[in-house]
């Protein structure tokens, strides 16, 4: 932005984990922010800064010229944008809808068509890189959508975003979320046996981490939580029970295609497991309870 522009009133509903660093880091480039979430309280502090409070979703949509979301579940989503009291319906003229949410791709592809009959652009630009990607403005932005209409919220995207990347038209953005969804389910399957096995050989988990860390085996999930891993600490980033949901999106679609995804599969069902022991809403990290010897299976857990 320069001077003599007037920024795009930003509006922002989902102040979880992520999206409330998120909603912080556009504020903080000096965009308007408007803001509606579940719990107010959530809010509070951003309001307290500036930000504008609306008591409902349709209010919001009516001040902003950008609007992004970041909720659960496809439900949540189909709830916010669909109806006569939905985001679309409500939406400014020539507004641009940025859905981050993980979601359904037909979802996208069926809410983006409702848009485009009104006149509103709705993308699908879910994102991973976890707390520390949202907190850091390092996050990859996953998009499906129109290209022009992209292109006119880059600048909102680049606050939180290192690489913003359009896959293809709507639900694209969904189907790659759902890539990186099936990548990681696997990989940290590896991560947390092999620092299991480091366990029961008696070596030190760190020193194995700086060791392997930096080979063919290093990457985010090994060197951001692997360390977290080896201190106990089973804090969420990214919650158990939103990667299930993430899984189960991503098994179905593969079931659709005919596909048969095995190592998926058995990410979720230990994922399952990991969630009836008392961890849903621990962070990902935390099936290395599974595998602990050293302590309870519940061990752990976040209220």
């Amino acid at each position: 932005m320069t001077q003599a522009m007037t920024p795009p009133a930003v509006g922002f509903i989902g102040l979880g984990i992520m999206g409330g660093a998120m909603a912080a880091r556009i504020a903080a480039a000096g965009y308007p922010l408007h803001l509606h979430n579940r719990s107010r309280a959530k809010a509070d502090a951003l309001v307290a800064a500036g930000a504008q409070w609306h008591d409902t979703p349709a209010a919001l949509a009516k001040a902003a010229d950008i609007l992004i979301t970041i909720v659960g579940t496809p439900d949540d989503v189909r709830a916010l944008y669909d109806g006569e009291s939905g985001l679309i319906a409500n939406a400014r003229e020539g507004a641009v809808l940025i859905d981050m949410t993980t979601s359904s791709p037909a979802l996208a592809v069926e809410l983006a068509e409702v848009a485009n009959a009104r006149g509103v652009a709705l993308l699908d630009a879910p994102v991973s890189g976890g707390d520390i990607g949202a907190r850091e403005g390092r996050l990859s932005i996953m998009v499906g959508g129109d290209a022009a209409a992209l292109e006119r919220v880059m600048p909102v995207l680049r606050c939180v975003g290192a690489q913003i990347v359009r896959q293809g038209g709507p639900g694209a953005g969904q189907h790659a979320k759902l890539c990186n969804q099936i990548v990681i389910a696997s990989t940290m399957l590896g991560v947390c046996e092999g620092l299991a096995y480091a366990q029961r050989a008696g070596l030190d988990a760190s020193t194995v981490l700086g060791a392997i860390g930096g080979g063919a085996a290093g990457g985010f999930l090994l060197n951001n939580l692997g360390p977290k891993i080896s201190r106990g600490d089973y804090a969420p980033g990214f919650l158990v029970e939103h990667f299930l949901k993430d899984m189960r999106i991503a098994s179905a679609e593969a079931a659709a295609m005919g596909d048969e995804l095995p190592a998926l599969e058995l990410a979720r069902r230990l994922y399952r497991e990991l969630a009836e022991a008392g961890h849903a809403r621990s962070g990902t990290q935390a099936l290395f309870a599974l595998y602990d010897r050293a302590a309870p299976r519940d061990a752990g857990a976040v209220e």
